[in-house]
């Protein structure tokens, strides 16, 4: 009975100590699980902080510089700082244009692209009469009005030249390169389209009573639409009629490549122009915003009832200016976006000379004054000028190109 009672009690014994065992080796890989655990969390928030890190410090500067952004947008400007100046100018017969950020410089005989420095980058001659330039994007031609020479030109020199059968009107470039003319035939007019390097793409004769004669051209960046207006006068009023030519696949089985058009009557369209993907109509009774990249249509019309007497556009404006009977703010200025929304209307006094939109900003002139606006209207700079002013406009952040009788300046606002 002795031994069956010690059995007993070792039996006991054992499974205690078994037990207890099991709770320590169970203890012990609860805290080797949890010692895991936390170096894994750590591990965690370490890759964490790594990620969040530089987004934080994005965000930081995103923020700094929205800020610095917002204020520059509202700062006001009370007067300038010339950054270079040159006295040496014939501003009498050269003309300057805004090109990728640089100052193109033309005349009858040359044609150099000249940075903020004025100092030259390059130059090239040629031999015109009235040279006249029109500058898209990075991409410019020089026609010489009445005559029959054209170049074009980018930011890195002359791409090609041409002469025409027929006296120059008007010649437009694209954003691509791409460029149209308008030839003044005598009973007919022509409208050839050219490549970058002169060659001729396509041409395209019109009659004075149909479908009329051509006001202006324009060329959509993808480089197969041109977009024409022309205007022809009966007996009892004007009609205008915005044709779009697909010189692409699209309008090859279309009569003369016209894949849409659209008459106006009693309606003057005196300019047209693309603006990214759309395209827009200026009449003398408002604007018309055409959509579509092969076959545009007709997208918006916004009609005014005060007559117009400036309009200004780039890639994401549109602006008309009117008079108005206030004789402390004699004009009404209303800018829309590209799509045809109003951005902003508002009264001024401003006596300018030139308007026009110049580096997404509105530039305002006469011969002593200038006026700078943003985009949403708010006043940037007014100031009079010492000497007569012949040309102004935007050269990048913060920097003009101001055109004297006595010289050129590029100029900063403080």
């Amino acid at each position: 009975m002795a031994n069956t009672f010690k059995n007993i009690k070792k039996k006991l014994r054992r499974k205690r100590l078994l037990a207890e065992k099991r709770r320590l080796e169970k203890a012990q890989a609860g805290a080797q699980g949890g010692e895991a655990a936390r170096k894994k969390f750590k591990a965690a928030m370490r890759k964490r902080k790594a990620v969040l890190k530089p987004i934080a410090v994005i965000l930081a500067v995103a923020i700094v510089v929205l800020a610095g952004f917002l204020f520059l947008e509202m700062r006001t400007y009370r007067s300038y700082k010339v950054q270079a100046s040159s006295e040496q100018e014939d501003t009498v017969s050269t003309q300057y244009m805004n090109l990728a950020g640089k100052i193109l410089r033309y005349s009858s005989d040359e044609v150099s692209l000249v940075n903020d420095k004025l100092e030259t980058v390059w130059s090239q001659t040629y031999d015109m009469q009235n040279p006249v330039a029109d500058v898209w994007g990075d991409c410019a031609v020089i026609a010489d009005k009445d005559g029959t020479s054209m170049v074009f030109l980018n930011k890195n020199g002359i791409t090609g030249t041409v002469t025409t059968s027929y006296s120059i009107v008007k010649a437009k470039v694209s954003k691509t390169g791409m460029a149209a003319a308008i030839l003044d035939g005598g009973d007919h007019t022509w409208i050839n389209f050219y490549n970058l390097d002169g060659s001729l793409i396509a041409e395209n004769q019109t009659n004075i009573q149909d479908p009329g004669y051509p006001m202006d051209v324009t060329l959509a960046d993808n480089g197969v639409v041109m977009m024409v207006a022309y205007q022809y006068v009966d007996s009892s009023q004007t009609t205008s009629y915005v044709a779009f030519y697909n010189f692409g696949e699209v309008g090859q089985n279309e009569d003369d490549r016209i894949v849409s058009g659209y008459t106006y009557d009693g309606v003057v369209v005196p300019q047209i122009q693309y603006l990214g993907s759309n395209a827009v109509a200026l009449r003398d009774d408002g604007f018309t915003l055409y959509s579509g990249r092969q076959i545009p249509k007709e997208l918006k019309t916004i009609q005014v009832e005060s007559e117009i007497v400036s309009t200004f556009y780039d890639e994401n404006n549109i602006g008309l200016v009117f008079k108005n009977d206030r004789k402390d703010k004699q004009y009404t200025m209303q800018v829309y976006s590209a799509d045809g929304k109003l951005k902003f209307s508002k009264d001024f006094n401003i006596p300018y000379s030139t308007i026009r939109m110049s580096d997404g900003y509105i530039i305002m002139y006469n011969s002593s004054q200038l006026c700078v606006m943003n985009e949403n209207g708010k006043e940037k700079y007014f100031g009079s000028i010492d000497g007569t002013v012949k040309d102004f406009f935007k050269l990048g952040w913060n920097k003009y190109l101001l055109v004297l009788d006595t010289g050129v300046n590029v100029i900063k606002l403080s």
